[in-house]
């Protein structure tokens, strides 16, 4: 068996930065003939509304649909799918869902308001948005989780309307995925994909309403659709390929670390893992506990195409180097594999999800921890968060002035806007003076 060759960096080395550099950088710049594609896609939805979806989904996705009717499915098929499931899961989806659920209650933002002392009363008030979009990948890529994931902050939320849409090539369903819609209280599924659905999602046909949020994950047409129709929609993010990056202090047993390092890399050769520690002889033994536990995964070539040319092991000299580097790449899953992770956690800065100690595998938070697997990617939690019931709410400010108040701030306007040369701002704070 030929070994993996993974890259190895130290930290100490001069050249490390530019080295983390070109380990991190991605090309995610848009294919040009996807791009003009999906351009053409949008432009048939909006011009002919229901019928290019029939046809660019039978085309897709090779079914024979007639009308929009048979695109469809009801409420009634939602529950039937969850009734008949397996008990182990139906027990897992079940649970997943409730953990989902009860952290999702804790983020929700409530209105407020304070009042001044001559009257006047300030405030912000807090609203679900409408109605929102969930695309959910179909065929071979069935993810039941994102479901949870991408529904459940929604409906806690407080939106009235959730429209799912999820290919299903040859027209075959996934018993689970469409359970999991029935638990999360998803109103309507659409059996449709691609950047034809974002289309229709974005700007509406005479069966499908448009919505104001498109969210969850999709391939490269989607991602380019999301990207188009941003501004007429609002859209939770453009992911990049899934990351993991841990940070071990050499006391956690190496085949759970080559593991968890294995369960990003499976997701596709993009994805990224890598592995840092203050501890040489511990790289070493994770790696020979990759090479040892690879030739047994499913995935296998996927994860040594990921581990090969995304992987690293980095030789750090300290903890505390290791969390500036953490800070530096922004991951997306973070793991502090050591013994007092929450020492180092209170250094992090920028990541998307942090999984505390040797027991915490990030795959827990993948599926039922609680907290949302809908995380920004390539180095974009430096300014973002994960996704979460805030995502699915607006805000407004609330103004409320006593006449007091009004005189007293129209004055203050009144400077202001002249010094703008607005003089109908002005003006208009100035009738409320009092004499």
């Amino acid at each position: 068996m030929t070994s993996l060759a993974m890259t190895h960096l130290d930290a100490a080395n001069p050249q490390f930065n530019s080295q983390l550099s070109a380990l991190l950088a991605w090309d995610d710049a848009d294919d040009l003939a996807v791009h003009q594609r999906v351009v053409a896609i949008i432009k048939d939805v909006r011009a002919e509304g229901d019928a290019a979806i029939i046809r660019y989904t039978n085309q897709f996705d090779q079914c024979q649909f007639q009308n929009m009717d048979e695109l469809e499915l009801s409420k009634t098929v939602l529950k039937a799918s969850w009734e008949n499931l397996p008990p182990a899961e139906s027990e897992a989806l079940q649970t997943a869902a409730n953990r989902i659920f009860a952290y999702a209650e804790h983020q929700k933002l409530e209105s407020w308001s304070f009042t001044e002392a001559n009257g006047t009363k300030l405030g912000q008030k807090i609203t679900p948005l409408n109605r929102v979009g969930l695309y959910v990948p179909g065929g071979k890529a069935a993810y039941p989780s994102s479901v949870l994931m991408n529904a459940i902050p929604a409906k806690v939320a407080g939106v009235p309307e959730l429209i799912m849409v999820v290919p299903t090539p040859k027209n075959q369903t996934n018993a689970m995925v469409l359970a999991a819609a029935h638990l999360a209280g998803v109103d309507r599924v659409f059996t449709m994909g691609g950047a034809q659905a974002v289309a229709a999602l974005a700007y509406g046909t005479k069966t499908v309403p448009a919505v104001d949020k498109i969210v969850g994950p999709g391939n490269i047409y989607v991602a380019t659709a999301k990207k188009l129709v941003f501004g007429q929609v609002g859209i939770d993010m453009i992911a990049g390929p899934s990351e993991i990056l841990i940070v071990c202090d050499g006391n956690t047993n190496p085949d759970w670390i080559a593991m968890d390092l294995f369960s990003q890399a499976e997701h596709d050769e993009q994805a990224q893992a890598i592995l840092m520690s203050d501890d040489a002889n511990f790289l070493q033994q994770v790696e020979i506990s990759i090479n040892k536990l690879l030739p047994a995964m499913e995935r296998q070539d996927i994860i040594k195409t990921s581990l090969k040319n995304r992987g690293a092991f980095i030789k750090v000299n300290t903890l505390d180097q290791a969390i500036d580097i953490v800070n530096t790449i922004a991951p997306e899953h973070l793991e502090l594999s050591v013994a007092h992770p929450e020492k180092l956690c209170d250094k992090v800065k920028n990541a998307g999800a942090i999984f505390l100690g040797r027991y915490t595998a990030e795959a827990l938070g993948d599926y039922c921890a609680g907290p949302n697997h809908v995380l920004p990617t390539s180095s974009t939690a430096r300014y973002s968060s994960p996704l979460g019931v805030y995502d699915f709410q607006k805000r407004s400010s609330v103004i409320n002035c006593s006449e007091q108040g009004a005189d007293e701030l129209g004055k203050i306007a009144s400077v202001l806007a002249r010094g703008e040369q607005l003089t109908a701002h002005a003006r208009s704070a100035e009738y409320r003076i009092g004499d």
